[in-house]
């Protein structure tokens, strides 16, 4: 069994294990990130939510040989001391109850205002329907990520080349 190499929240990694161990026990067991949760095992709850190449998928499904060679972003590596904006709106805002969910639903969150740094109340309900919050925190959770994108600078605009020479 050859070693499968990825990145993790901006760290090469490299594993030897079965390459159909998903993600989530590659994450938790063999590098000890433990922030990303499991929830239900069929990618149904959202509790595993993770990033692969920016992109929020669900980690309980995923087999570890298909981030061979990308990259891997865990809650841990959204903020190591909390001052994302979207961690700072969840603590504003008193979103968790028991928290169990929370990582995955600040992933999915996360994936969301980079495609939608604006979001309206249906593109959030629209984002988040997959991650299932036990405790019904739903309605803190928009206002969160409204907060959210309220403080998140946009990203400057490209500049466009100028045409050089030519006829005027």
């Amino acid at each position: 069994m050859a070693p499968i190499n990825f990145q993790v929240n901006g760290k090469q990694r490299s594993v030897d294990v079965s390459p159909d161990t998903p993600l989530l026990w590659v994450l938790r067991d063999t590098l000890g990130l433990t922030g990303t949760k499991f929830g239900c095992g069929m990618s149904l709850c959202g509790s595993c939510t993770v990033h692969l190449d920016g992109e929020a998928i669900r980690s309980c499904v995923t087999p570890v040989s298909a981030v061979a060679g990308k990259r891997v972003t865990t809650i841990e590596g959204l903020s190591a001391d909390r001052s994302h904006p979207l961690q700072q709106a969840w603590i504003a805002e008193d979103v968790p109850q028991c928290g169990y969910c929370q990582s995955g639903q600040i992933m999915a969150a996360a994936a969301l205002l980079v495609k939608r740094p604006k979001p309206s109340d249906a593109e959030i309900d629209e984002a988040m329907s997959g991650s299932l919050c036990r405790c019904g925190a739903y309605q803190r959770i928009r206002r969160a990520i409204h907060r959210a994108a309220a403080s998140t600078k946009p990203a400057p605009p490209r500049s466009t080349p100028k045409a050089t020479g030519g006829a005027r």
